[in-house]
């Protein structure tokens, strides 16, 4: 009986203490939240994609903004991509906006379906795979490193 009731103790513990931690932590990622060095190919926790802006000032000053799109991401939520990600598929982590321009490169394609980006950036391939797809290309990786 006491170890039951300890079990329980220890349940109702390990659950509050998990709300605290959300509670912390802001209950995931904003794209708002976020920094220039941190937006670009990052994803909410409501799962939209996040870009980033440039505006410039009046006094020519450049300054950069993060905001939330409407791109969702496919089954993925919460995440900045990491940097190897990012060098290993032939990206800049200041880039601007979403757009699938890119996709007409095939120095970028090749990259893009490279061993080090396609089977270790899940992120990225589902970003390019769909913004290909809406674009009415499908992409495939042997289709692409046939090229």
């Amino acid at each position: 009986m006491a170890s039951y009731i300890s079990l329980k103790a220890l349940a109702i513990l390990a659950l509050a203490l998990a709300f605290c931690v959300q509670g912390i932590m802001g209950g995931g990622i904003e794209c708002e939240n976020l920094n220039k060095d941190s937006c670009a190919f990052a994803v909410s926790s409501s799962s939209k994609r996040c870009v980033l802006e440039k505006t410039v000032k009046r006094s020519g000053e450049e300054a950069y903004t993060c905001r939330t799109s409407e791109i969702e991401a496919d089954k993925l939520k919460d995440w900045i991509e990491n940097d190897q990600c990012i060098e290993a598929c032939g990206l800049d982590r200041t880039m601007l906006g979403i757009s699938s321009d890119s996709l007409l490169e095939s120095q970028f394609t090749h990259k893009l379906c490279s061993t080090q980006c396609y089977d270790n950036c899940p992120n990225i391939v589902d970003l390019y795979f769909n913004l290909a797809a809406g674009e009415g290309t499908f992409l495939t990786y042997n289709h692409i490193l046939q090229e």
